[in-house]
Formats: C-alpha cells, structure tokens, sequence
C-alpha cells in the first residue's frame, strides 16, 4: 500500500491529498527540531499510520469547512 493509497482514492480526492500532504511538509522542519529536541527520531515509514490518520483529519476539516461555506 503506498503511503496516501492512491488504489482506494478518485482523483480528486487524491489531489486533495497531495495539498493536505504539501501542507505537512511545510511544517516538517520545524516538527523535525521539536522531536529532535526531545530526541525523537522521526522515521517516515514508521509515520505512515499517523500520515494516514493526518490525511483523515485534514478531509473531515476540508468538509467541515465546505459545508460551513454553503450555509
């Protein structure tokens, strides 16, 4: 299973993916020093359950959001 399982995913919703992705990226660096400071490693393959958890947050927010912006 690849790490966003793009085999159970419609395009759109893996593109939504790839920003919410890009949005955790952008603050790698600074979540890197936190554990680092803590001395925690951070391991990418090991994060995968997290990242997949990250990805469930982030759409039930997008949602929230789009239905906020319909009312």
């Amino acid at each position: 299973m690849s790490l966003l399982g793009e085999s159970e995913l419609g395009v759109n919703e893996m593109d939504q993916n790839m920003k919410f992705m890009q949005i955790a990226m952008k603050y790698l660096p600074e979540a890197k020093q936190s554990l680092g400071e803590q001395d925690i490693e951070l391991d990418l393959e090991k994060m995968q359950p997290l990242l997949q958890l990250f990805l469930k947050a982030m759409d039930d927010a997008y949602e929230l959001g789009k239905q906020d912006a319909q009312e």
